[in-house]
């Protein structure tokens, strides 16, 4: 069932409990319960006691395939007839979804029964800022700190390891005029570092240019980010696929912690 604006509110309540292998669609419905951005549905298995919950944008035009569909569950029995039968999830096109690392092998086995091509796309450990205090201090001074603007979508699309040419385009413009984010301008007012923040709340896509590495860009956007969502009410987290070491160690430095007992994994169904 779909559930009502109503439900949606007592829905995010209810997935704190869960909290973190709940994380993306906790992040879904704060934002979606707060930001009037993209159309969202969601769906549960029943109510009020759901054991699956599916967060699926509304896609209107090709560019919207890219949007991700993030599942959560509780109950295995319940996930495996929920994405077998129920027509929420439509294995006819393409699909990105993320989930729990847990059920990789029930959703690569589903898509196997039904016939439908799917790979990995990343697996990822959860990095959580459970106090802000812990942030360093970092002096900012000489540099120029601002918010992207709808311009900036194409850089931002061009650097993005998991862009495939224009397809992201439309997630990314919709995060950049909906969500916060932060940017490093150089002396022309043209960013050269920057962090965004996902529809499901994670901080991500960081970014520096190479030419402009290694001046302490990262660490200042990262904790610019996370005061600003603190202060906003939001869970302070990121995605981080396993090997990227570099990312898992300033993160870390940062005072940002690991959740061992959780990973999120996302493959692609049927290809654009």
């Amino acid at each position: 069932m779909e559930l009502s604006e109503q439900q949606l509110k007592v829905s995010e309540t209810e997935l704190r409990r869960y909290l973190p292998r709940s994380l993306p669609v906790y992040g879904f419905l704060m934002h979606r319960n707060r930001v009037r951005s993209d159309p969202l549905a969601v769906f549960v298995d029943r109510w009020p006691d759901f054991n699956v919950l599916i967060c699926r944008p509304t896609c209107r035009e090709k560019g919207d395939l890219f949007k991700d569909i993030h599942v959560f569950a509780n109950d295995k029995t319940s996930l495996e007839e929920t994405i077998r039968k129920s027509s929420v999830i439509d294995w006819t096109r393409f699909l990105c979804l993320g989930f729990d690392h847990r059920h990789i092998g029930l959703f690569k086995a589903v898509a196997s029964e039904k016939e439908v091509p799917g790979r990995e796309l990343a697996v990822c450990q959860v990095k959580i800022l459970e106090d802000v205090s812990k942030l360093p201090d970092i002096d900012s001074s000489g540099m120029s700190l601002s918010s992207l603007d709808e311009s900036h979508v194409s850089l931002v699309n061009q650097t993005w390891k998991f862009s495939n040419s224009d397809e992201a385009l439309v997630m990314i413009r919709n995060m950049v005029t909906n969500f916060p984010s932060c940017c490093v301008l150089d002396d022309e007012g043209q960013p050269v570092s920057w962090i965004l923040v996902y529809d499901y709340c994670a901080m991500g896509m960081l970014y520096t240019l190479p030419e402009h590495r290694g001046k302490g860009y990262a660490k200042v956007l990262i904790c610019s980010m996370a005061r600003r969502l603190h202060a906003e009410g939001y869970p302070v987290y990121c995605f981080i696929e396993e090997e990227n070491t570099l990312s898992h160690r300033l993160f870390t430095k940062l005072g940002f912690t690991e959740v061992p007992s959780y990973r999120a994994a996302w493959m692609g169904f049927n290809e654009l």
